[in-house]
């Protein structure tokens, strides 16, 4: 098995993309600390491979997607790009392009849906769209999937080109489905799972994916990943969906409620939606489905949901999806990095942010 192929990036070249570094006690405190110890150059050079993608004549090109990817965030869909490529004894200088090109389709998302949702907050910053405007954080958004694109052609393989340029079109059409069930009280959970499958988990699952079919791994083993990217992509946003009715402003990264106000479909609406009083029916018909919102209706709405167990039902549902993606990481090879990429799935429903 071989890892960190190459040697780090200098550190003056990621400036705009990287983080402050943890404390050297703390990178294993968790096991996405501990994975990204495991993969540290490699993800160095992921980080160069971004900075030197987002370079651009237009000056605003790198200073609007620099202000957002500098801000942060886990980097889990890279992260797990370079994971599922080292544990099947892939190229990884494959995996550091195509974990970029991962990135930037992220990024682009997170973009284009700050706009369409008028966010005010991303990663404990004003959006991008507060700063520089809608029309220039969706045209840069169009150029960083772009980006992502001739870093895909450059990889030269058409099955991995099928794969990230699927997840791209599955994205945009989970963006869509979100808008038809927004403020409809009928919208049922299935529905519910099948948006967050297209807007969120369908990039897992392509993250995951691309690793083993680098490596000529076979069929199975590529479907395999797939599900364990696709399940955990699920749990994944079953919890931050939950997080936006119990989570602090300053843990969140975002404005709490956000999702209330936009009249999104989510898991504990649904939940309270199920066994509520005709009471409780008339106030979510008020909010979400008439819009009618005064001050205090966020207040009212997580009461409901805290003291209705919800919070528990929410988080039982991710933990059924994370058992799906431990079943399916079962049938990798027994190495370290499967050893933490198990509790990793744990990790993305915990988490606090």
């Amino acid at each position: 098995m071989r890892f960190n192929l190459l040697p780090a990036a200098p550190k003056a070249d990621l400036k705009l993309y990287m983080s402050k570094p943890a404390a050297k006690q703390e990178q294993t405190a968790n096991p996405l600390n501990a994975l990204s110890a495991l993969l540290d150059s490699d993800m160095a050079a992921v980080n160069a491979k971004i900075i030197e993608q987002m370079d651009s004549p237009v000056k605003l090109i790198p200073q609007l997607a620099s202000y957002l990817i500098a801000a942060g965030g886990k980097r889990v869909r890279p992260l797990l790009t370079l994971a599922t490529t080292a544990m099947y004894d892939g190229e990884m200088t494959r995996a550091h392009r195509l974990a970029a090109s991962v990135e930037f389709i992220h990024t682009a998302t997170l973009l284009h849906d700050d706009v369409v949702d008028e966010s005010q907050q991303r990663r404990g910053q004003d959006a991008a769209n507060l700063v520089f405007g809608n029309q220039a954080s969706v045209l840069v958004g169009d150029f960083l999937f772009s980006r992502a694109f001739q870093l895909m052609t450059e990889d030269g393989s058409l099955e991995v080109l099928r794969i990230l340029s699927d997840a791209s079109a599955i994205i945009a059409q989970g963006e869509v489905m979100q808008l038809t069930t927004a403020n409809n009280l009928n919208t049922t959970m299935d529905e519910y799972i099948e948006v967050i499958k297209a807007k969120t988990a369908a990039l897992f699952a392509a993250a995951c994916e691309v690793g083993p079919v680098i490596a000529g791994a076979d069929t199975n083993a590529a479907k395999a990943m797939a599900e364990y990217g696709m399940n955990m992509g699920i749990a994944f946003q079953i919890a931050d969906d939950t997080l936006d009715y119990m989570a602090q402003r300053e843990q969140l990264g975002k404005t709490v409620g956000d999702d209330f106000r936009e009249g999104k479909m989510t898991a504990p609406v649904l939940f309270a939606l199920q066994n509520a009083s005709a009471e409780d029916k008339d106030f979510w018909t008020r909010t979400l489905s008439n819009r009618d919102i005064n001050e205090c209706d966020f207040d009212h709405a997580r009461t409901l949901i805290e003291q209705g167990g919800i919070i528990r039902q929410c988080f039982d549902l991710a933990y059924t999806y994370r058992d799906k993606a431990l079943e399916a990481l079962n049938q990798a090879p027994p190495c370290e990095i499967r050893d933490l990429l198990k509790p990793l799935t744990d990790y993305t429903i915990n988490r606090k942010s």
